[in-house]
């Protein structure tokens, strides 16, 4: 019978929204990745903790005690959306802190640390094209004091040469969130080209640009890794101006590498992921062989 069908229909799509809530989108992982790119005169490796899209709520538990559990790092990064809502900056520092790196650590802003989160439209994300809309200002401010307090660095829209001993000499460069149109491009062309390039920005936008200037690793987030993900098909929209194949893990751009991160969490309007685990990732970099 037809209606068997339709309930049938019905009965599975519940339980993929269910899973999708209750299990998936708390379903943390961590990803360990190797990348051999250092300088032949680089150490033998070095150890980057990529932390992406943490819409923190006021409580929020499991996601703190899931940082807690991740390994230390020489450094972490981590590229925005630290809030969900304004009343998670104290959470959102508390949470990050047992995760800075042993020689340094570093983050740039999202769309969501600057402004105030608001339902919207699911269906706007597949649009070409998103209107702007009119947004109160979050508690970016306060949120970036107590990160410096708690011994993080805004690489927001700088360019930083950090020489971390035994040879760890970096050019990076961080840009505030691309896709509100808030990064400075001004600062982005290499100065020490004979140093490791790494580039940070909220969003993937940009990644073709960076990698053009030189910079051998890009590391971005935002895409939630597509959020849902069907099987086969992979992420449905990534809200992203790159296309939906990049919107998560390690792809090549020319002579350079872009990590994207799936992020740890969402919305706090769309608690939902499918296919799309949230995710941190220990980038394990090594020298390049000879």
């Amino acid at each position: 019978m037809w209606w068997l069908l339709i309930l049938g229909v019905l009965g599975v799509g519940l339980l993929c929204v269910a899973y999708g809530v209750l299990i998936e989108h708390t379903w943390f992982r961590l990803r360990r990745v190797r990348l051999d790119i250092l300088p032949a005169n680089a150490p033998a490796s070095l150890t980057l903790l990529h932390i992406s899209d943490l819409h923190m709520v006021a409580s929020d538990d499991k996601k703190v005690r899931f940082l807690a559990s991740l390994p230390h790092a020489d450094i972490t990064i981590v590229t925005g959306d630290f809030l969900a809502e304004p009343e998670a900056v104290d959470n959102a520092v508390r949470g990050v802190a047992p995760t800075r790196g042993l020689l340094a650590s570093y983050f740039v802003l999202g769309s969501n640390d600057h402004f105030v989160a608001t339902p919207i439209n699911y269906f706007r994300y597949f649009r070409s094209e998103h209107k702007r809309h009119a947004a109160e200002r979050g508690p970016v401010l306060d949120l970036i004091e107590k990160l410096h307090a708690d011994g993080w660095e805004d690489l927001s829209n700088r360019r930083v040469d950090a020489s971390l001993g035994e040879g760890i000499d970096l050019e990076i460069v961080g840009l505030d969130d691309p896709h509100i149109h808030r990064p400075d491009l001004r600062v982005s062309p290499r100065k020490h080209p004979e140093r490791f390039g790494l580039a940070i920005a909220h969003a993937p936008d940009p990644a073709p640009e960076l990698i053009a200037l030189g910079y051998e690793l890009v590391v971005v987030g935002h895409t939630h890794g597509g959020q849902v993900r069907l099987p086969f098909i992979g992420a449905l929209v990534n809200n992203s101006l790159l296309p939906r194949r990049f919107s998560r893990g390690l792809i090549r751009i020319g002579p350079g590498l872009l990590h994207i991160s799936a992020g740890l969490g969402t919305s706090k309007f769309a608690p939902f992921r499918f296919w799309c685990r949230p995710e941190a990732t220990l980038l394990t970099l090594g020298r390049r062989a000879i």
